[in-house]
Formats: structure tokens, sequence, C-alpha cells
């Protein structure tokens, strides 16, 4: 797709790292070999080195010029105990040791300590899991109290348009957002679709209902989350409440909302009011449509992190680098 096209050739002259704490499998092992070859970054491998160097074999690729550190025996494992405590004052140095040669957070305090720019996990891992070892060792971003998801979509055709990017949240994380939930979600997705998206981001808050013609619980949290954002964002584009036609075709919204709008018939960031909502609504455009679903990219975080799913292909795997990556543009 143009859009990974473009974000590798952007990425790719600033020399930064990424880093791949679940070594032992071997799609991530095939995909640093082409992260490295192709020169999207620097890749780290994490795990034992005798499964790496297996995990290799079966990929049928070299480990040439590629770092792999086993956690348990890091040269680091002093200072990310010593950072670890600083962040969880609640433990002792020797939990603390324990959990650090624990691949998962040995990767997050690279990030967190600044020996890597970014991590991305998942492929042998509950997305759970990384979502926690993300939160208990980068954090989350000043103002944001919710770790979420996005996908990008990228429909071939869309009225006249080609290869049409959307930002669909949150599809993969939060499955019954509170308002202050998802305003966090519309917050994050508006900052993750500026290093993405061609356009300036357009964030609709998406219900069954557009500016009062319904009612309900789930259309009062939606406004309510709308002004939570617009809050805690005064220069951000943001409208709703609106049905996913008006948010998306100008004929459509000229016809439903009287008043003027920046968002309505141009949105390009959707954010769903639920995860119901929102996975439906992306696997349907992405097999009705034949459009290009990349993703779940993890949002919301200190500094990039990721959680792939467990059926990533290596393509799959590099994608998510990318877009992990293009969070540092």
């Amino acid at each position: 797709m143009d859009i990974l096209r473009d974000l590798k050739d952007s990425i790719s002259c600033r020399g930064y790292s990424v880093v791949l704490p679940e070594g032992r499998d071997e799609r991530i092992v095939a995909a640093a070999r082409r992260i490295k070859d192709e020169g999207i970054a620097v890749p780290v491998l994490l795990g034992n080195v005798r499964q790496i160097k297996e995990s290799a074999h079966k990929a049928a690729v070299t480990l040439d010029d590629i770092t792999t550190i086993d956690p348990k025996a890091g040269s680091r494992i002093g200072s990310y105990v010593q950072a670890y405590v600083a962040r969880r004052k609640d433990i002792s140095k020797a939990v603390a040791r324990r959990i650090v040669t624990k691949p998962l957070f040995y990767a997050g305090l690279m990030v967190a300590c600044g020996d890597a720019d970014a991590m991305v996990a998942g492929a042998a891992s509950a997305t759970a899991t990384v979502i926690q070892a993300g939160v208990l060792t980068i954090g989350l971003m000043p103002g944001i109290s919710t770790p979420s998801s996005y996908f990008v979509m990228v429909v071939p055709k869309f009225l006249d348009e080609d290869n049409k990017i959307f930002i669909f949240a949150d599809c993969a994380v939060n499955v019954d957002p509170t308002a202050e939930q998802l305003a966090d979600i519309a917050l994050a997705s508006a900052e993750s679709a500026k290093r993405i998206l061609p356009q300036q981001p357009r964030v609709a808050m998406l219900s069954f209902s557009t500016k009062g013609s319904g009612l309900g619980q789930s259309v009062k949290k939606v406004i309510q989350a709308l002004e939570i954002a617009k809050e805690r964002n005064g220069d951000l584009v943001i409208d709703g409440e609106f049905q996913a036609d008006s948010a998306i075709i100008p004929q459509v919204a000229a016809k439903k909302v009287k008043e003027v709008s920046l968002v309505a018939g141009k949105a390009n960031v959707l954010i769903f009011p639920d995860l119901n909502a929102a996975n439906i609504a992306y696997k349907l455009t992405q097999y009705l449509s034949e459009a290009r679903a990349i993703g779940p990219v993890l949002q919301g975080f200190a500094k990039p992190i990721t959680d792939l799913s467990r059926g990533a292909s290596v393509d799959d795997i590099i994608s998510a680098v990318v877009l992990t990556l293009a969070k540092l543009l």
C-alpha cells in the first residue's frame, strides 16, 4: 500500500531501533531480517540465544548484524531494576529483578530508558499481557489514562477517491468504554492520525444517532465523550454524534446536519461507541469493500509500543513496525 511505502521512506533514514521480545518465534526472526535488510530500522531480538538461533534456522534466515539479547543475562538488568522500582515503589528489588528478566518487561524498559525507540510484540503473547507490560514500564501519554488501539483502513475506491485512508478506533481493546475512556480514545486516535493521514485529522464520534435524532444511554455517552474531548483539546477538529453515513458522505451530511461542521461528511478518524460496533465495522469494511486493514496498533502510550495478532504474518509484523515507528515522526 502507498501509505506503508511512504512511511517506510520517512523512517528508513532515521536509524530508529525496534525491540522484538519474542525471538523464539520464527516469524519475528524472519521479520527482523527483512527490517534490517530493507533498512527500515535496527531490530533487536530478545530471548534465549539458542532458541533465537533455532528460530532463524526454521525461518531460513541469518542473524548477521542483528543484535540478540537474553533478558536473563542482559548487561542492563541492574539499571532496569532501578528504573522499575522507581516506577513501582511498592515492590522490592528482588521481585523487580524477576519481573525485569521477562522479555516483554525487559523490552518495555529498553524503550522507557531510551535503549530502543519502539517495542512490537504479541505474535506469541496475549494482548492483555502486552498492554500490562507497556503500562507498567513505558506508561501512558500525559493526560491519557486509557490504552487503546486503531486500525488503518485503506478503501480501494471511496466516492471519487482511490485508496481512501481512514482510522478506525477502538477495534481491539476496550469493550464498553465510559465517556471518559471514549474521549481518551478520540484524543489518542487524533494524535496517531497526525502521523499517518495525508490530510488533517477530522474526528467523528459515531452513534446510531445524528445530532439528537436518537435517544438512549449510548447516545448520551457519545455526546459526553465529545464534550470531554473538546474541553481537553480545544484545537481538535472533532464533532458528533454522527451516524456513519453522516460522518463520511457529504450529501448525507448536508441533509442530516443542519449546523456548521468541519467534520460532517468529511471525517477520516472514526471513533466507535464500543468494541462491538468497531470490530464489526472494520471487518465488514475489510471484506465487503476489499479494504486493507492494517493493525491493530496500540496507542495512548508515552512511547511507541504495539500489539500483534497471534496469527500475524511476516508482512503484518513489518507493517506494525512501520506504523509504530511512524509515531516518532
